[in-house]
């Protein structure tokens, strides 16, 4: 068989191939479950909220991971320069001292992943974990005068880090762990007023699953006649709000208990850090209709047909 010009074979990616191993590899599921209960029983309260990052809009693992990885950085240039032992050793210190935070935040928020990301996850804080043992022996080493070896145990410890720095890396942007899984609503969403159904379609109090332009909507009408929607998948780890509890005004999602205001979508309660997107509603001639809010649509039932969003044709109710 003759090859097509210009066209280049490509080899089979071994790295991503091992990593998408270590995602369907069971072996560990049993530690995880035990791991995974351990920390989701810590009496944290509201503190749990703080080290998702409820109150940052995104992780704060990332973020907390900058102090550690940073000085052992630095640590370790300073290391190749002779005479800068004792800025080496304090910055070893710091990283130390950073790392317990990072690592804190980092569980919280693997005990609450899907299983394959939480596969990947172990390993990730395993490696850390070595990484912090060898920066601990090296500051002994370091602070007992045997600087040689305390250098080489560093240079140990950053290689670790950059391995959980790896796995980490392909649990973010492979598997998607800690981003808003609703972000894409807004912008695949038309313009103008859409139709999902009749008022009697949405009993009182209770959620309902719609689809607009291919994009599942939440739809609550509460016994006072007020309508709410949001975006139905949540921006956690997209699970199905519509499946979830309705209460106080609020919704929680069934897979990880992620609370979201129905009026608004903000995150009451986590491990979701993003809120979930909210559609402005209106009920025209007994119909409930749904829009992005400030899609610069005249707010008319004329301006909502002529904006494409002839009614019935743009969304629906789904059971």
């Amino acid at each position: 068989m003759s090859k097509k010009p210009g066209r280049r074979l490509l080899g089979q990616n071994r790295m991503l191939w091992l990593l998408d191993a270590l995602e369907r590899d069971p072996g560990r599921d049993q530690l995880i479950d035990m791991l995974g209960a351990r920390v989701r029983a810590l009496p944290l309260g509201r503190v749990r909220d703080v080290l998702h990052g409820t109150w940052l809009g995104h992780p704060v693992h990332p973020m907390a991971i900058h102090l550690p990885l940073g000085s052992w950085m630095s640590a370790a240039v300073l290391d190749v320069k002779p005479g800068r032992s004792r800025q080496a050793d304090l910055l070893v210190a710091l990283g130390l001292a950073g790392a317990a935070p990072a690592a804190l935040s980092g569980l919280v928020d693997w005990a609450e992943l899907r299983r394959e990301q939480q596969r990947v996850g172990l390993l990730h804080a395993w490696a850390n974990t070595a990484a912090v043992g060898l920066y601990g022996a090296s500051l002994v080493m370091r602070l007992s005068g045997k600087g040689a070896k305390g250098r080489v145990l560093g240079y140990l410890g950053l290689t670790a880090v950059g391995v959980g720095g790896l796995l980490g890396g392909h649990l973010a942007y492979r598997q998607a762990a800690g981003a808003n899984h609703a972000e894409e609503v807004p912008h695949v969403v038309r313009d103008g007023w859409h139709r999902v159904g009749g008022v009697d379609d949405f009993p009182a109090g209770e959620a309902v699953r719609c689809v607009v332009d291919d994009v599942p909507v939440l739809v609550v009408r509460e016994s006072g006649g007020e309508v709410h929607a949001l975006a139905e998948r949540c921006s956690h780890l997209a699970g199905p709000l519509s499946e979830g509890t309705v209460a106080d005004g609020c919704v929680q999602c069934p897979w990880h208990g992620s609370v979201f205001r129905l009026s608004d979508g903000w995150n009451v309660e986590g491990p979701a850090t993003a809120p979930q997107p909210a559609f402005d509603t209106r009920v025209v001639d007994g119909h409930v209709e749904v829009r992005l809010p400030g899609d610069g649509v005249p707010d008319t039932v004329e301006g909502a047909a002529t904006a494409g969003a002839t009614p019935g044709t743009d969304g629906g109710r789904t059971s």
